[in-house]
């Protein structure tokens, strides 16, 4: 199971169900996907097929609802 947090555009942020316990989130999108760590600060983890341009959009969407995942994260994983 991989739960949508929300949807921009083309982009999808989401969680895999059953992955490593520190915060993060996933995003999809039809050129390729990410994966950004939540905490301590919010940083890019790994990245296939997107551009700069792209990974720095998706990084301050990221800082700006910062606190919106990581409510949704606890309510996923530890409820």
């Amino acid at each position: 199971m991989s739960p949508t947090v929300f949807k921009i555009g083309s982009y999808r942020f989401f969680f895999f169900s059953r992955e490593e316990s520190r915060m993060h989130i996933h995003i999809s999108c039809p050129e390729g996907e990410a994966k950004f760590w939540l905490a301590p600060v919010v940083a890019l983890a790994q990245h296939t097929g997107l551009s700069t341009k792209q990974l720095r959009e998706l990084q301050k969407i990221i800082e700006e609802r910062n606190h919106e995942i990581a409510k949704a994260w606890k309510k996923h994983f530890l409820t």
